[in-house]
């Protein structure tokens, strides 16, 4: 769903629960509901770009820096849900993940074989962006 259309619901969903205006007192609970999160696209994105800026042998990515990449694309600190998102992509494709600030403890397997982003042998998959 493109953001124009996106937006064009939301305005038709406000205007459904709140006819007669929002009331004050419901403006914070609404801008809860509504924060940013990224795209499945932007998911993968992200997951591309982490992949292309790691070390070789492939390191760890950490969840600061998948933090920090996600911050980029949302222009606001990262919800635990968008981190967890990267990582059980980064994951499922092989990458290494680091809950630990320091990028030292992974959780999930390292790389199948070669391909760092995981099982993509046409090379077709975004996250395939580290050099072999």
């Amino acid at each position: 769903m493109d953001r124009p259309t996106l937006l064009q619901k939301v305005v038709e969903w406000l205007r459904a629960g709140y006819p007669d205006g929002v009331p004050h007192t419901d403006y914070i609970p609404l801008v809860a509901l509504l924060r940013r999160q990224l795209t499945d696209d932007e998911v993968t994105q992200v997951s591309a770009e982490l992949v292309r800026d790691s070390a070789l042998p492939p390191e760890p990515i950490s969840r600061i820096d998948a933090g920090v990449k996600i911050t980029h694309y949302t222009h606001e600190l990262p919800h635990e849900d968008d981190i967890s998102r990267v990582r059980a992509h980064l994951v499922s494709r092989g990458w290494p993940f680091s809950d630990d600030p320091a990028g030292n403890a992974p959780s999930g397997e390292g790389p199948r074989g070669d391909d760092p982003a995981g099982d993509d042998p046409a090379g077709d998959d975004p996250t395939d962006g580290a050099p072999s």
